[in-house]
């Protein structure tokens, strides 16, 4: 359990929004069997208060924070830096809108910052075209206008103060997953037959990549609650077996509004963020990104910074990919950098954001980042897209780019050797 940590800095809007959801009430509070309970920012720290009936905000691609607390440094957790220092502007120092969910007390879950409202248990492992069929059947507390969520709805779970299960003799009972288990049920991998893994938590939604993967092979993007990530998983029957919730509510959750600033920026009036129109240009490290957008002056403002990794999905577009649209996946207002990739194409950069990557027990050497371009990967036949343009993954912080793999090639634990850049590029974001 990590102690809560004091953010430094506080978007005044979002203060205000949270303060009024919260009030001064810190009891748990019954009201006909719902309890609501806000996540202070850290699975170690939680208030309760009364069940509002109503979301946090208003917006309507309200994005909830990702309740990291703790700064970091390439290796060790720090005290968080002070403006001008080394390392700050990264995820702990800002607060969005905090966590917080009503459990009905009849097996749903509603997220009071988004207003959308969760199946609260998604029973045994399914195979995805069993997914998508279920809800010919399913009715649940008495509603049957259920859907299976998109990426972007599944993602607005995703806390990120989990810890990646890495290496092998895993205690279990000392992980933390990526979604809040007080109000979601959930189960790591089986590894009891010994061809399981832990990391094998992978959830379904309904978003089907434009393209395909390893090779020709259709897949939807699914995250990953037990290590953190967004993949793209096999739709094709067979071994793979997804856990899947169902989600009702406003079917425009997720949806961009994106006008040009017609100053460098791009404003997204569904989230209430502004965006850098140009990337930075180049590859840089994390240390690097952070420096870049906390000193960035750009359309009247310097205050800039790199974005969480939540709100750096929510620009993905799904729809566009390099293989489909000749695009990164990302609307056509914004302007991205070609590079060349691993395997010699034409290609679109990943993109750092300001969240560490924790690995099991203590490894912070990596953060987060979304690649807008393919999510290469090489099984011993070469690179390839294996995991989709909008998968979302980790890089070392820092290091020798030309040595990437014989660094920190080990470490990932997996049968492919996905693609490592440290160099990433930077989109930087106000709000």
């Amino acid at each position: 359990m990590r102690p809560t940590r004091p953010r430094l800095i506080v978007l005044g809007l979002v203060l205000g929004l949270v303060a009024a959801a919260c009030g001064s009430d810190s009891s748990t509070t019954d009201d006909s069997d719902a309890v609501t309970t806000t996540s202070a920012t850290s699975q170690a720290s939680t208030t309760s208060t009364a069940n509002t009936g109503s979301a946090a905000n208003t917006r309507s691609y309200a994005l909830v924070d990702s309740g990291q607390v703790t700064c970091y440094d390439t290796t060790a957790i720090i005290d968080c830096p002070a403006e001008g220092e080394a390392f700050f502007g990264q995820d702990a120092e800002y607060l969005g809108n905090s966590p917080s969910y009503t459990n009905n007390g009849d097996g749903t879950i509603t997220d009071n910052v988004t207003g959308l409202m969760w199946q609260q248990d998604p029973g045994d492992r399914m195979e995805y075209a069993d997914a998508a069929e279920g809800l010919d059947s399913f009715s649940l507390a008495g509603y049957d206008d259920w859907r299976l969520p998109t990426v972007k709805e599944l993602y607005s779970l995703y806390l990120g103060y989990g810890t990646d299960p890495l290496g092998p003799d895993i205690d279990e009972t000392a992980l933390t997953p990526f979604i809040d288990d007080d109000h979601f049920v959930f189960a790591y991998g089986d590894t009891s037959s010994g061809f399981g893994r832990l990391i094998d938590s992978q959830w379904a939604t309904s978003s089907i990549y434009e393209s395909t993967v390893m090779g020709d092979q259709e897949c939807f993007f699914g995250v990953n609650f037990a290590d953190g990530r967004i993949k793209c998983y096999p739709t094709m029957p067979g071994p793979s077996q997804y856990f899947t919730i169902y989600v009702r509510g406003s079917s425009d959750y997720g949806v961009n509004a994106f006008s040009d600033g017609g100053d460098g920026t791009i404003v997204d009036a569904a989230t209430g963020l502004t965006w850098q129109q140009h990337d930075n240009g180049e590859g840089v490290d994390w240390e690097t990104a952070l420096s870049y957008c906390s000193t960035l002056d750009l359309g009247g403002s310097t205050d800039w910074r790199l974005p969480n990794v939540k709100e750096l999905q929510s620009i993905v577009d799904y729809s566009r990919s390099p293989d489909t649209t000749d695009s990164p996946a990302i609307d056509a207002l914004f302007d991205t950098t070609s590079i060349t990739n691993e395997a010699g194409e034409a290609d679109y950069p990943f993109f750092w954001s300001s969240t560490t990557h924790v690995g099991y027990p203590t490894n912070l050497t990596t953060a987060d980042y979304v690649a807008f371009g393919r999510a290469l990967g090489d099984l011993g036949d070469g690179w390839i897209d294996v995991h989709g343009a909008g998968a979302q993954r980790s890089d070392p912080k820092a290091g020798d780019p030309a040595a990437v793999y014989d660094d920190f090639g080990e470490a990932q634990g997996t049968m492919v050797l996905d693609a490592m850049r440290i160099e990433n590029y930077v989109r930087c974001v106000q709000g």
